[in-house]
Parts: structure tokens; sequence; C-alpha cells
């Protein structure tokens, strides 16, 4: 019989279908397999309304055989095969799909999962084979047909014999190469895994023959092969099951093993939406952080499957960045299986699956935070980062969403707090939410600028992770509520009498701190305050960038040059002011010494470096030794 050419662009549009839309040579035989279980859907469907089509559903199944020799890969079916012109349609015509057309004549209330769509999934197997054999015999013929190709020059169909209906799909699997081992789809293990990985819940049975290598003999330490019909797919996806048929057992052991995780999983979250776009979802909050989680290496995403079948082992689109740590599959007969990655970041399907995932995974930390705090505290110490990280990023555009998700530490609770809870708590007439921030809750506790606000009887959040002050900054307010630094140079907790004697006191010694701030080009401005309690100096800020911040842009690898504008300021009631004062008129070089060692001072509380530690350290030694 004459070769006949395929109905559209041939050879142009099958060599980028092979070459563009499927770089994954491996899902060739999640098409082939999809393909099948579709035409056994079909008959099932007919037997249920068609009175000739006798069949029980038990009975259909999918079989996989290879020959390592011929080099032969089969998929074989007894669903509802095809008749000659159905074979001409449905291959000879490149992105024609019976499925689909069989999907558009069902009623509304005719309810069956067909996986194929757009029907370029066949063409796929060109990737990994030098031709293609399809006999076919259907359930509505006494006569089987056989289509055969090499690729794009185009195809045949012959008579042929096959005795029971259904569908035979021959490759021959191209010889390897030195950039690609064809040969693993010869072999009964990698077979398996592709099976297990891509096809494992596809509602039939999918059978091969595998060898079982057993101990025949333990002293001689002799085996013996032998071969069986096994099984390769689980068919029921537990996401898919009744929830009263699943155990929390059934929950972690599928987490544990699915996400090669050997712990189970802090929180297991199942849903199910009818909707815009339909789909099961089972997602988990796993109880530590994978070992490259804060790396570039790790990959966000969720285990996206069409109807069981698995279309992209990681789809990062459904999952915002700040909820990266959640793993889990979703599932839904609303996306195609033939979809590229390309097609699959701009589906409106996929963004509203998103949307409604991102919503549930805040509900449900939500949930946990109200009723199982101390889990809540667990996973907050783990991924916490992560949520403050989503808080400024993209120019705070999703604070909303997180800001009642995130904790910090509270100075009176001594434990981690919602910053509705700090609210809730505020004493009258307090008009903002102070925070401190420091390396450890230690450091925090002994800087000079926080005793002020403790007297005061406020309470105080401490900033520990680098993250923590841009987090709040790009918060702004809670409930009205300004968030103030006590090391803001602004800071007003004084009382009207002390003001106006700080007033006093720097105006009456502007020519004392004015040569001090020359002395100091780093510093913005020296002055007397009455802030501090016991500690002799401190250094406060003014301005958008704190002393924290500086030490995080000092630690980038690039030099942004972004500095903190920094303000000396003594404490009035301190002895070392009277000494200032008295050295200035009396001795100008040990006030400088004075100056130097106090500027240092103010930096080690600050946990910021000192340039000359030598020449400070000489300074101390001459001072104390007088």
């Amino acid at each position: 019989m004459a070769k006949k050419e395929f109905k559209s662009e041939s050879k142009r549009l099958l060599d980028l279908m092979i070459n563009s839309i499927y770089t994954n040579k491996d899902i060739f035989l999640r098409e082939l397999i999809s393909n099948a279980s579709d035409a056994l859907d079909k008959l099932y469907y007919r037997s249920l309304t068609d009175k000739k089509v006798k069949i029980k559903k038990d009975k259909l199944e999918i079989n996989l055989e290879f020959d390592k020799d011929s080099r032969t890969l089969r998929i074989i079916d007894n669903g509802c095969g095809m008749t000659k012109e159905e074979l001409e349609e449905n291959l000879g015509t490149i992105a024609k799909s019976g499925s689909l057309n069989f999907k558009e004549n069902m009623t509304k209330d005719e309810k069956i999962d067909i996986i194929g769509q757009f029907g370029v999934g066949f063409y796929s197997a060109f990737m990994v084979s030098d031709k293609i054999k399809v006999t076919s015999l259907s359930v509505d013929s006494d006569e089987a047909y056989v289509w055969e190709s090499e690729g794009v020059d185009g195809y045949t169909i012959t008579k042929g014999d096959r005795e029971e209906h259904g569908t035979t799909i021959e490759l021959v699997i191209k010889e390897d190469t030195d950039e690609y081992e064809y040969s693993k789809y010869l072999d009964e293990y990698q077979l398996k895994g592709l099976v297990k990985k891509y096809s494992d819940y596809i509602s039939f049975p999918i059978k091969m023959e595998v060898t079982h290598h057993e101990l025949k003999d333990e002293e001689k330490h002799e085996y013996e092969d032998h071969k069986e019909i096994e099984i390769l797919n689980s068919m029921v996806p537990i996401w898919k099951k009744n929830k009263k048929d699943v155990s929390d057992e059934d929950y972690d052991n599928f987490y544990m093993d699915k996400f090669s995780d050997y712990d189970k999983p802090l929180k297991v979250i199942s849903t199910s939406v009818e909707g815009m776009a339909s789909f099961k979802a089972l997602l988990f909050i796993p109880s530590h952080a994978p070992y490259d989680y804060y790396t570039q290496e790790y990959e966000k995403g969720l285990a996206l499957y069409s109807n069981g079948v698995l279309i992209m082992e990681k789809c990062a689109d459904l999952l915002p960045d700040y909820f990266s740590f959640v793993k889990g599959v979703v599932d839904s007969e609303d996306l195609s299986l033939n979809i590229s990655r390309e097609i699959l970041q701009e589906s409106q399907n996929v963004k509203v699956i998103a949307k409604n995932i991102e919503s549930k995974i805040r509900r449900e930390l939500e949930d946990m935070m109200k009723n199982d705090r101390d889990n809540y505290i667990s996973f907050f110490k783990t991924f916490g980062v992560q949520l403050k990280y989503g808080v400024y990023n993209n120019f705070g555009q999703d604070k909303d969403k997180l800001k009642d998700l995130v904790m910090f530490y509270s100075s009176k609770h001594e434990r981690l707090i919602t910053l509705k809870e700090y609210v809730e708590e505020m004493k009258e007439g307090q008009e903002a939410i102070y925070y401190a921030s420091g390396a450890s809750i230690d450091k925090i506790n002994a800087l000079p600028q926080v005793e002020q606000v403790k007297d005061k009887d406020y309470d105080i959040l401490y900033l520990t992770d680098y993250v923590d002050e841009f987090c709040v900054t790009a918060i702004q307010e809670y409930e009205g509520k300004k968030f103030t630094n006590v090391s803001d140079g602004s800071l007003d907790l004084e009382t009207e009498e002390e003001k106006e004697q700080t007033k006093k006191v720097n105006e009456d010694n502007s020519d004392l701190l004015k040569d001090m701030c020359e002395m100091l080009p780093e510093v913005k401005e020296v002055k007397f305050s009455n802030k501090l309690r016991s500690h002799p100096v401190c250094l406060t800020t003014k301005g958008d960038v704190s002393i924290e911040m500086q030490k995080v842009f000092d630690a980038m690898p690039n030099d942004l040059g972004i500095k903190a504008e920094t303000i000396l300021e003594i404490n009035e009631k301190h002895p070392i002011s009277d000494k200032l004062k008295k050295l200035y008129k009396k001795d100008k070089d040990e006030f400088d010494k004075y100056t130097k060692i106090l500027y240092s001072e103010a930096r080690m509380i600050a946990g910021l470096p000192i340039d000359n530690p030598t020449e400070i350290s000489q300074l101390i030694c001459e001072v104390i030794s007088k």
C-alpha cells in the first residue's frame, strides 16, 4: 500500500512537536499509557449504554512487553480499538484527538474522565523510536488494521491480525548514542520506575512480566530466576480516596515515601475544590526544613497531575515563594495532559488553582496558630524567616496576607507573640509598637536604648533574624500603630521637663559637641541625652536605615554603599558627662582621647567593628593608668 502523507504540515509540525513541546523523552510512555487508558474508559462507558458491548471493568487492563534482542517495546490494551477510518483520522492528522471528540460529544450529565486532549502525545514516541506500528481492532469491526510510520515521511495502513478488540502499539527503540541511552526503555527496572513516576494512578491495572531473583540454596549461595505478571501501578491515588478511609498513618507514609523524608509531616492539608478550575490537592507542611532549603539549589513546587497522570514533578507556579516549604500534589481534570511548561505558565486554570491553594494554606496556618500554638511555634521556628521574607519581598505587596502569621520575641512575655497580641496588650496611651534589633536576645537586652522603654513598662519586640527589621518596615503599621525602633534618634519618651533640661544642656555645650562631631566623621550628630539610664553612651540613628540594616547591607557581596546615619548620644546624668565638660575646658588632648574611646565603646555596644582597635587599646591604657 502506498505511503500516505500526514494531513497537517507534517514534516515541520512533527519535527517541531518532538523537539520543542517535549524536552523530556521519558514522557512518551506516559502518553501512550494515557491513550490506552482512554480507550479502556471509552469501552467501559459504551458497555453502560450499549447492550451489544458486554465487558466487565475488572477485565480491562494495559500490558507492557519488551524484547531486548529485537529492541521492541509494546503497549497493549483491550479497549475500544480503532477502525481503519479512525486510525486514518486520529493518527494520520497531527493534533487530532479522538478523546477530545469523544468528550465533546458527551452530554453534561455524563461523567467520565478522558485524559487525552490534543492528540499530540502519541507522536512523542518518535523521540525514542525509529518505527511505530499500531495494530488495532475496533469493538465495532471484525477486521483489524495496522498503522505504520517511520516519522515525518508519512504512514501506511494495511489489514492486520488481532483476535481481541483493543490496540497494540509496538515501538522499535532507537540505538544508543553518545548523548542518550535509549536502551533504558528496554530495561525492566527502568520501565517500572517510569510507570510508577508518571502513571501510578491510572485507574486500570498496568501489567508486565517481571523477574524475581530468589535464593535457591542458602549454603551454596545459589539463586534462581522466575518470572511472573506484576501490576505496576497503585491505580487509586490517596487524594481521591474518601477521607474516612484514609488514616493519619496512610498520609504520613505517603508523604515520607513520595517526598523522601524520614520524619512525619507537621501538618496534612487535604482539599477538594469545584468551580472555575476543579481540583483535588493533598498538601504537607514538613516538620523540618530540607537540607538545601535556604540554598539556590532548592526547587519549590507541587506535583501536578491531570486525572492521576503526572504532568510536572515540581510545578513552581502553584506556590508563592513565601509558601515554598509546602510539599504535595494537585490533581485537576481541567488541565490538559499534553501541555508544555510555557503554556502551563499562561494557563488561567493554573492561576485559579494557585490562588485557591495559597488561600487554603494561609487559613490552615492561621487555624494552627489559634488552636495548636505549640505546633505553630515549632513550624515558625523552622520556616518563619520565609514568611517574613514574603512580607517585604515585591515591595510588600503580600504583607496584608502574611502580617498575622509572623511572630516576634516579646521582652515582657519572654516568648514569641503575634502583632495582634502585642497591640491587644498595649498600655493605655501607648502610640507605637516598639522593637529592638540585634544578633541575639541577650545582646538586645544589653542595649542601652532598651532601658528607657522598659522603664515605661512598654513591651519590646526583639528582632533577631536578619529579615526582621525589613519585615516590620514593610508592614509600616499594624492597626494604626506605627513601628518604632528604640534605637531611633527621634524616639520621644521624655517628659516636657526632661526635654527642656536636655535642650539647655546641648545649647550650653554646643561648641564641645561640635568639636566631637568633627572628630568623628562617621557620626552625623553628637548630643547629650536623658534617654540612657546606667550606660554612658549609645549610637542611635535617624532616617530609614538602622544600624542592623546596615550590617545586612555590609554582609552582601556587592558594596551597596548604604550606611545608617548615626548619632552619638551621651548620658547627661552619667559622670562621664561632667568629665568631658571639664576636659574640654582644661585639657583638649585628653578630651580628644575620651571622645575616641567613647565612640568606640558605642560602636562595640551596637555590634559594629572598630576600625583602629590597636589605637583605641593604647588610649584606654593611657587613660586608666593615670
